[in-house]
């Protein structure tokens, strides 16, 4: 009677728009271009389609049609198959309670640019001026405009995790803001959601698109296409490419976190998934692709633009060094001109020494940036050199705001979903339960608006969800394939969709699947034990840039905590329930013994 009085999706649209609100995310904007960039383009594109028809489009649609059949979340879902298995949704809940602690934080971000964006001159377009108003800040000199803004204005950052100090004010109303609308998105639970993804999923593509055609007529944009899908073959033999393109699936799709089984969980019983689940994961890295075909559009610009500055600043220099005429040297022959004043010239030429600059197009286009570097610096750096950069700064951050509001309501439904499948809670009204929860996330997310909190949360965007999830998704398959039963599950699917997945899923579930998925998660323990000390990027206020530091003892715990405390659920989990069942079996027997003896 419960589960017949499940809320659920309006219609299947809704439920395909919500899984692509929640699929594609600020990974497919950021992530996946700076992949393409490190492993030759198009070649990366080779193994990234591959690995989603071996590892993508078949776990998604296993994660759905567990979600459609047991219409509970992910801790209900998997205790139904058996009570020794609840730990893996505790696993998910926790992996998405830490995604959603940091990841409101990103969300603040973009508030904070976007309301700047609505400035005469955009603040990171230039330095400030110091404090005896003789000129330019000298760290922001050193640095960029665009990086000062980000690290200094926006995060006001500290030179290492170790230095604390109070809480950003700006930084704390902008996440203040960002909670407040995830809360009014959530507050009553799918119904609200439902109605807020018809914009979340479709608007991100309207900028796109609208990025995509101003970015084709942009000067040197042809160079950074080219430069995305000209392949580097010996890439298909690096296995680093095929672990990569394989982990980009699995994190961008969502896989794990519970958030699908909680979405699929709301749906009819006779809903066909199997064609949404094709769907979305399609969507989603086609996504991906033309994400990176509107960035490497953008990055091409930014690159010519660049490169351009370097030679203008190579002919000045050429110019006042040798007297020459104004119009002798022009943006088209200054490499001749370097080459005929070193040999005519050559004790002169040499005296110039560090301030002649190599100019290299290539150079600017293999500086390969990811992550909020790519977001809020390589873009906003872009942005500023178009025709009304406030326009396009508006559009651009707004886009990111709807794919971080859309993940985060994925991620939170994957959290109150299965906290409303439990007894004591299914009295307590959305509202509460939703608004307590937001809350409690918001109070300790606060901890990422001090000086050193961009480090902290780089720890738990690098290890606060990757090895459990890894974990998870291993459990998740083999429980299918090997305890439930594969010829089960089909029943199950039949029984719902009216026909048995074909061979390639089953394929894919019970052989090639977990072999793929152990293999990443060997790599990933073999990696993290290489990889020495942990290390983090820290900025230095003096030389201007970032530097790497090694996390000192207590950042070492924070990380072994974070990798450990989602995967340690399912054996804790297992180990209870067994300790209780044997308690409640001999305390059967005690009674059992006393009554015949009486």
């Amino acid at each position: 009677m419960e589960k017949d009085a499940r809320p659920n999706w309006d219609s299947p649209l809704q439920f395909v728009l919500a899984c692509v609100s929640y699929a594609v995310g600020l990974g497919n904007v950021w992530r996946f271009p700076y992949l393409c960039q490190m492993h030759g383009g198009g070649g990366f594109l080779i193994p990234y389609l591959v690995m989603l028809f071996i590892v993508g489009v078949p776990f998604f649609y296993m994660e759905l049609a567990i979600g459609q059949k047991m219409r509970l979340g992910s801790i209900g879902a998997w205790s139904a198959i058996s009570p020794y298995l609840g730990g893996v949704g505790l696993a998910s809940v926790m992996a998405s309670l830490y995604l959603c602690l940091y990841y409101n934080i990103i969300n603040a971000w973009s508030f904070w640019y976007l309301f700047n964006s609505f400035q005469s001159v955009l603040p990171w377009s230039e330095c400030p001026v110091n404090s005896n108003l003789t000129g330019p800040i000298e760290e922001c000199q050193k640095g960029s405009p665009t990086q000062y803004f980000f690290f200094r204005e926006t995060l006001n950052i500290s030179s290492s995790i170790e230095e604390a100090g109070g809480i950003h004010t700006s930084q704390a109303l902008c996440l203040l803001l960002a909670w407040a609308i995830t809360y009014l998105f959530i507050i009553h639970g799918v119904k609200s959601s439902g109605k807020v993804v018809y914009f979340t999923a479709t608007f991100p593509y309207v900028v796109l698109i609208i990025y995509l055609i101003r970015g084709l007529t942009l000067p040197g944009a042809i160079n950074g296409i080219t430069y995305m899908f000209t392949p580097k073959i010996e890439e298909l033999a690096n296995p680093t490419a095929w672990i990569n393109a394989a982990t980009q699936i699995f994190f961008s799709l969502g896989l794990g976190f519970g958030s699908l089984i909680a979405f699929s969980s709301y749906n009819q019983y006779n809903n066909n998934f199997e064609h949404q689940a094709i769907i979305v994961s399609i969507i989603n890295s086609g996504t991906s692709i033309f994400a990176s075909i509107v960035t490497f559009s953008i990055y091409g610009f930014k690159a010519t633009v660049n490169y351009e500055n370097c030679l203008e600043r190579t002919r000045i220099l050429l110019l006042n060094t040798f007297n020459l005429a104004e119009d002798t040297i022009n943006m088209d022959n200054v490499f001749d001109w370097v080459k005929t004043l070193n040999a005519t010239y050559p004790e002169q030429f040499a005296e110039l020494g560090n301030k002649l600059e190599d100019c290299d197009i290539r150079d600017e286009l293999d500086t390969a940036v990811e992550g909020v570097g790519l977001a809020f610096i390589v873009y906003t750096e872009a942005i500023q050199n178009l025709p009304l950069p406030q326009l396009w700064s508006v559009l651009y951050f707004f886009m990111l705001l709807l794919l971080g509001m859309g993940s985060m309501l994925g991620n939170m439904t994957a959290i109150t979903t299965p906290l409303r499948d439990f007894k004591m809670l299914s009295n307590v009204s959305n509202e509460v339960l939703n608004g307590t929860l937001c809350l409690i996330l918001l109070l300790l997310g606060l901890g990422f608006t001090t000086p050193s909190g961009n480090y902290w949360f780089t720890m738990f965007n690098e290890y606060g969800a990757s090895f459990a999830l890894l974990f998870v998704v291993i459990i998740e398959i083999l429980t299918v394939s090997y305890l439930y039963g594969i010829k089960r599950f089909e029943k199950d699917i039949e029984d719902m969709i009216g026909h048995r997945p074909n061979w390639y899923f089953k394929i894919m579930w019970k052989i090639v699947g977990p072999l793929v998925l152990i293999c990443l998660f060997i790599f990933y323990i073999v990696s993290y034990i290489r990889g020495g000390t942990p290390t983090y990027q820290a900025w230095n206020k003096e030389l201007g840039k970032s530097v790497v530091m090694e996390y000192p003892v207590f950042g070492q715990v924070c990380i072994a905590i974070l990798l450990v405390s989602p995967a340690s659920c399912v054996p804790l989990k297992a180990l209870f329930v067994y300790y209780t069942s044997r308690k409640r079996s001999s305390s059967k027997d005690g009674h059992s013994v006393s009554t015949i003896s009486a």
